[in-house]
């Protein structure tokens, strides 16, 4: 049994599937397990690496039944509270960062998907950071074909004004596309603001898990913030353009090769991830850059 702690949130699972699917390569005939956070569940599946989610809600004691894993794989960072509660299990083989447990040192310099790839394959495991799509969800998509615009993210710092996102949403529908903006519930007010502001669609708040999913892997583009969601755009290849700020793309950013676009100011780049208010490499992203990026990827669409 492989059991994996990587107790975060929806763009950490997303980034890394390539290790998912490393392990269940290296292990095939091994039950892979997952310890995150229980509404993860529907992606989770998406992946076709994992057999069980183990729920936890951010780095608590985990379950006695794991006891004697065969093999622990820390995922969750390299700080010393997340190797202790593997530790606890006493695992026959731990795979990890040093100084915690052996293995490669931690790099802050490193995209997400390739840190867990550099880890795996530091211990022998092959791991290729381009295994990063999911399976299609196979529900329907509310709105196939649509221009997605999802103007939440979980700290201020990589929220982008509301009224810019409105103003890309109002150009998007002045050249004749069908804009949909979209969020979680807590996240309805905000996208109800940008929806009224530019006459789009709003989906907030009324798609599950597996139906963003689906709504994202079924649509022209997605515009969007440093979230989750521009890792789904990511894992089903849809055409996105995401806007940085306090983290620049070069660590949680999509492919180079892909059909995506990033905009950040890094010169004004403050770099406090759970601020309050927008970084400054966001702030320095202009509604002209933006509509100009998703308009390029569009017309490349079309011609396609």
């Amino acid at each position: 049994m492989i059991l994996v702690l990587r107790a975060l949130k929806l763009g950490d699972l997303l980034v890394a599937v390539p290790a998912l699917r490393a392990l269940r390569a290296h292990w095939p005939d091994q039950r892979v397990l997952y310890a995150c956070q229980p509404w993860l569940a529907p992606v989770l599946r998406l992946t076709g690496s994992v057999d069980e989610l183990v729920p936890v809600h951010g780095l608590e004691p985990l379950p006695e039944r794991l006891r004697g894993v065969d093999v622990a794989v820390n995922m969750h960072g390299a700080g010393p509270t997340s190797t202790e509660i593997l530790d606890a299990l006493a695992p026959a083989r731990r795979i990890g960062h040093a100084p915690g447990w052996p293995g490669p040192e931690w790099r802050d310099d490193l995209h997400e998907r390739d840190r867990w790839c550099r880890l795996l394959t530091a211990h022998g495991i092959p791991a290729d950071p381009a295994a990063y799509t999911l399976d299609h969800p196979g529900v329907a998509s509310p709105a196939p074909g649509a221009v997605l615009v999802h103007p939440g993210a979980a700290y201020g710092s990589k929220r982008w004004p509301a009224e810019r996102f409105a103003a890309v949403a109002r150009a998007l529908r002045a050249d004749g596309h069908h804009v949909v903006v979209t969020g979680v519930e807590s996240e309805r007010p905000l996208a109800e603001r940008v929806a009224a502001e530019s006459g789009a669609d709003c989906l907030a708040g009324h798609t599950p898990l597996d139906t963003l999913a689906a709504l994202i892997a079924d649509a022209r583009l997605l515009v969007s913030g440093d979230t989750g969601v521009a890792h789904l755009a990511t894992a089903y290849r849809t055409p996105s353009v995401v806007l940085f700020g306090p983290v620049g793309p070069e660590q949680w950013g999509p492919p180079a090769t892909g059909p995506h676009v990033t905009l950040t100011a890094a010169t004004a780049r403050r770099g406090d991830p759970f601020a309050d208010d927008p970084d400054p490499a966001l702030l320095g992203v202009t509604v002209e850059e933006v509509v100009a990026a998703a308009t390029g990827l569009l017309d490349h669409h079309r011609a396609a």
